[in-house]
Parts: structure tokens; sequence; C-alpha cells
């Protein structure tokens, strides 16, 4: 496989509560990288596991096998794949996919189905996460993928999912088509999600150092928790977000105070639990609140967030010596965190290329799988096995 070389990749991403796959005309290296999205589909569980307060697990894995095949057959249509004729399928071949499939059985019967009635698609890669995430939820795209890599022949990448959360957020769309240009390195990347809060830098191409951490929760862990405190619906960080900024387009002053945990530590790691109980103890001088003091807590607690993640950001980028900034994960949606960086980086450090994705990006998505699998696929760290890793480190 050459640079040169367009090709198509096809991503699969079930980390957690979406199921996404997405395949993607690719071509050019690190320095200059095209990609056109061919077809695109993403199926999420909020509705499914809004009356747990959060991702269960086992549904999540249910859904997922559930949910693949329909996605996969929705996709190749759009991307004009989708050769349906009968193909004959081995008892040997039969065998081997059963055992694939054999931890998957809401999903083996749509596969055999699917299989025994279109060819294999023009594609050249199949690319999966294979972590950080659920477990039971990462299990299924990858059996899925072994299966598909099998019975198509096709080679496979195991991506990890943060990776592909900071590389698609390098990306620009110029006129319907993705493309990451050559990027100055040092990168730092700061990945803020419902799992993690981390900075790492990239000094070489797909190398990573751990530059910082949170010590306890996730931010988005925090929103959430913090969320749940105020009896909003889930997912909770939206809806904090939504609260802050009607409170903030009255004014910037807040009714309460709320402390920036670690903030003045002279370190890169992060503390989130300490801001969480702050809110749990303000809560418990309150007998009931109003509607005001709900928006004006959501306020105070989204600015000290915001606070917490410039301060340790800038002291990593000086520390770092980075010319390149990356905010990937679900919480860069938050309109708050995007507003205060972009504000930040033209005040305090404007020699530096800032990039958050486009909102379409910041969920978990395939493309950003499919993005991150075709840098891999350049230095054929193609895999035979894949497990899944529910803590799978990116540096």
């Amino acid at each position: 496989m050459t640079a040169a070389k367009d090709f198509r990749i096809l991503g699969i991403e079930t980390s957690c509560d979406e199921t996404a796959i997405a395949i993607l005309e690719c071509k050019g290296d690190e320095k200059y990288a095209e990609f056109t999205v061919l077809g695109n589909a993403l199926l999420s569980q909020i509705d499914i596991h809004k009356e747990y307060g959060g991702v269960f697990p086992a549904l999540a894995k249910r859904e997922h096998a559930k949910n693949l095949v329909p996605i996969l057959e929705a996709v190749l249509e759009e991307a004009e794949l989708l050769r349906e004729d009968t193909q004959i399928i081995t008892e040997e071949t039969r065998n081997k996919l059963s055992e694939i499939l054999a931890r998957e059985p809401g999903l083996s019967e749509a596969f055999f189905e699917f299989i025994s009635e279109c060819e294999p698609p023009e594609i050249d890669v199949i690319a999966v996460t294979a972590g950080p995430g659920l477990e039971p939820a990462l299990w299924v795209g990858i059996n899925f993928a072994h299966a598909l890599a099998f019975v198509w022949n096709k080679p496979l990448i195991a991506v990890n999912h943060m990776e592909g959360h900071l590389l698609s957020a390098l990306a620009q769309n110029e006129n319907g088509v993705l493309t990451i240009t050559k990027t100055n390195l040092p990168v730092l990347g700061l990945l803020i999600s419902g799992g993690h809060t981390e900075l790492v830098v990239m000094n070489e191409w797909l190398k990573y150092e751990l530059v910082g951490e949170t010590r306890d929760d996730a931010v988005g862990e925090a929103f959430d928790k913090v969320a749940r405190m105020l009896n909003l619906p889930y997912p909770g960080g939206p809806e904090i977000s939504r609260l802050a900024e009607t409170t903030r387009n009255v004014s910037s002053e807040t009714l309460f105070k709320l402390p920036r945990p670690m903030i003045d530590s002279g370190t890169c790691d992060f503390s989130f639990a300490g801001l969480k109980t702050a809110v749990l103890n303000l809560l418990k001088t309150k007998e009931g609140l109003t509607d005001e003091e709900k928006r004006h807590i959501a306020h105070e607690f989204e600015n000290a967030v915001a606070d917490v993640l410039w301060k340790k950001t800038s002291l990593a980028i000086e520390e770092t010596g980075a010319q390149t900034l990356v905010i990937g994960g679900g919480v860069s949606a938050n309109t708050h965190i995007r507003r205060v960086f972009t504000e930040k980086i033209k005040s305090e450090h404007s020699d530096i290329a800032l990039h958050i994705p486009s909102a379409a990006l910041t969920t978990d998505n395939a493309i950003m799988i499919a993005m991150a699998g075709y840098f891999r696929a350049q230095r054929k760290e193609f895999v035979t096995a894949i497990s899944a890793n529910g803590n799978l480190p990116l540096a």
C-alpha cells in the first residue's frame, strides 16, 4: 500500500453507546491527506439508557449486536457499494464464522443472512475500535470486524478510540472533503470525555507521551454527576451547558462560588472529584433549589471546569513547546469550553494553531476510526487478532 494510492477503508465504532460505521475514500500521508466520506451512519442509544441515568453495558452490547448489520447495509448503499447477489457459504466458512461470532448471538443470524445475499464490497481495509471503552460493547464491534475481515478477505486495523478523537480534530472540511495538512509538531492534545481527561503530546507523528491526566473523575463524568444532583435529564452535560448559557446571556455574575481544584498545583494533572463534592455540599445547605439557583450553579460549575482545563493546558503548552493544540472528545462540544480556548489562545498563545472538531466529529463516530485506521494502514500495522481493552492507553 503506498501513500499515493486512493483506497477505501471501513471504520467500525462500538466503544460505548453509539453504533457507528463509515466508509472513507482516502489518499495522501501525514503531510497532506484527504478523506472523502462515501457513507456514514451513527445510531445513538441515549433514549434507551436514560432511565438508568447512564450507560448500562449489557444493554449497549445488545443494541450494538442488533444494529450493526442494518447500519452496515445502509452505509454500503449510501456509498454505492452494496451489490446484492446470492453467495454460496461453504460449511467450513460457516463454522469459522460461527466460532468468531459465538459471543454475539444477537448478531450471528443477521450476519449470515447479510453475507449470503451480498457480494464483498470494494474496500481495502477494515478498522475497528479496540479500546478504550466498555469491553462488552467493544467486543461486539471487534467480533463483527473479525467476521467481515474473514469472509471478505480484508486486512484488519485496531484503532485506539482516543487517537481517533485527536486525529479527526486536525481535519478541516474543504468543500465536503476532510483534509489534514502539514501539522506543526509538537501537537498537544487535550482529550476530554465521559471517561477521559488527559493531556498528551505528539512529538513525532502517531507517537504519544502523557503530560497530565485526571487523578479521579473525568470531566464528562463530573458533568453527568452534577447534572444528576440538579435533577437534570440524561445526558447531563448538554443540560448543564444549556442552563449555564441562559445565565451567561443575562449576566456574568453568579450567586455561588465553587473551587478550582489543583488549578495552582504546578502540575498538568487534573482533579474534578472535589469540585463535584463542593456542589454536593452546596446543595446540602439548600432545602430546595429555585430554577434561578440551578442556572447559577450550572454556570459556576461550567466556569470552574473551563478555568481548570485552560490553566492546565496553558502550562502544558509551555512545558512541551507545542506548536499545535487539539481538543477532542465528547466534552469538546461544550460551547463555553470552545469559547474560552478560542479566546485564550488568541490572547495568551497567539502563535499556536488551535484545532477543535466540528460538532459531528465530537461524538463517538466511525469517521474518526476510519481516519486513524488509514494512517495506521499506511504503516502496514495490520493484525490478525484484536482483543477489547477497556483501559487501552494512548500514551
